[in-house]
């Protein structure tokens, strides 16, 4: 399984606005996100484990070993079409989730809130690098990607998390899987990604915007 390892050399702070549900907040004081956004890029470590597997798709099954069957409407109308797929796993790390846990049992709760929100952008981010990584490879042999689709987006349930789990090699990084289907350290992602050979005609791409494509209508992060 191959191993990424790289530092984000800032976290996006419109993002980490977004995930404390501030958006709207333009009245909120930017200094105090910025500085929960400092603060993470100093507790970060970013790691990543992913996996390339042929996909029947037909079946719906990705080829690793052992093969696994693809289940959810919306996760197989994600992969129509596509030939290939990665599984990948991606976190930040355990400390970063230390230091919220502490401030909230200080009673720091706006510094923990900020922070927890910070973190969440910044393994988002780190997954979006991978990805982008993942496009030039891929597009060498042909492949676009479409974006990444995690387990509990859309009707694709939590519980085939741990398919996904085993297939990118994400305990390779540090990461378990609790009873519940939760990764740990929590600021953690695991996606698939469908790789079509490369065609203007596709119904699908790889640039549809995310939250417009996806049928998850009431998420709170949804853009």
């Amino acid at each position: 399984m191959p191993i990424y390892n790289a530092q984000i050399l800032a976290v996006d702070a419109a993002e980490a606005r977004r995930y404390a549900g501030l958006k709207k907040a333009a009245d909120f004081g930017e200094k105090n996100i910025r500085d929960a956004c400092d603060e993470a890029l100093l507790l970060l470590n970013v790691r990543g484990a992913w996996e390339v597997y042929d996909y029947d798709d037909a079946k719906h099954v990705v080829e690793s070993s052992p093969p696994f069957e693809i289940v959810g409407r919306s996760i197989v109308k994600h992969l129509d079409g596509c030939e290939r797929v990665v599984c990948m796993a991606v976190t930040v790390g355990s400390e970063i989730e230390r230091e919220v846990t502490s401030k909230f049992a200080r009673g720091e709760y706006l510094a923990s809130v900020l922070l927890d929100a910070a973190a969440t952008a910044a393994v988002e981010q780190a997954a979006d690098v991978m990805e982008k990584n993942f496009a030039a490879m891929f597009a060498r042999d042909g492949f676009k990607l479409r974006w990444r689709f995690s387990p509990g987006y859309g009707d694709w349930n939590l519980l085939e998390q741990s398919k996904i789990f085993l297939a990118s090699g994400a305990e390779k990084i540090g990461l378990r899987l609790t009873e519940a289907m939760m990764l740990e350290p929590r600021k953690s992602v695991t996606a698939i990604i469908g790789l079509e050979k490369f065609s203007p005609c596709k119904k699908f791409s790889a640039v549809r915007k995310k939250c417009a494509a996806c049928e998850k209508i009431d998420c709170p992060a949804r853009n």
